[in-house]
């Protein structure tokens, strides 16, 4: 009933991949910033079904998630945002402000998705609502975001057609 021995050195070799690391990573993101111990099962297995979505995505070169936490002072947070599903999109990072909080921190960058904010799904949420969550926000705040630039150019370009169509 023993595991062969190059059995076992092909399982760590693969264990200690960059594709486990990475599938690793994603796992603990979506669990350190999902309540999973609700005792609801449905949560707890949506949440495991994103995090295996990320995982794979990730497997292929895109973007999983990553949380950027950053201490929002008198100044703010040091960035803008765009989208909503007003607007048939998700919210974005339009604009770091340079010397912010968000450009010293040097984590969040344009082009970045937010997923959620202080634990909350921003995800098919309007646009005011996530911009008055920021807002209302104090101290220090957990973002979820992954980085998606190619989503945001497409946005910023359908908005030039219409600025571009008024009279």
């Amino acid at each position: 009933n023993s595991v062969p021995s190059d059995n076992l050195l092909k399982l760590k070799e693969v264990l200690e991949s960059d594709f486990c690391k990475t599938v690793r990573e994603v796992y603990e993101s979506v669990y350190d910033t999902v309540d999973i111990n609700t005792g609801n099962e449905e949560i707890t297995a949506q949440a495991t079904a994103k995090a295996t979505v990320a995982a794979f995505a990730a497997s292929e070169g895109h973007a999983h998630p990553r949380v950027v936490e950053l201490n929002k002072g008198e100044e703010g947070l040091g960035f803008n945002v765009m989208g909503g599903k007003e607007q048939n999109s998700q919210i974005y990072v339009s604009r770091i402000i340079p010397s912010g909080v968000a450009d010293r921190d040097g984590r969040l960058q344009r082009g970045d998705q937010i997923l959620s904010i202080n634990g909350a799904s921003v995800e098919n949420e309007y646009h005011e609502k996530a911009v008055t969550m920021l807002k209302n926000a104090q101290g220090k705040i957990s973002v979820v975001v992954k980085y998606a630039p190619k989503f945001l150019e497409d946005m910023e370009q359908r908005f030039d057609k219409r600025a571009s169509r008024r009279p």
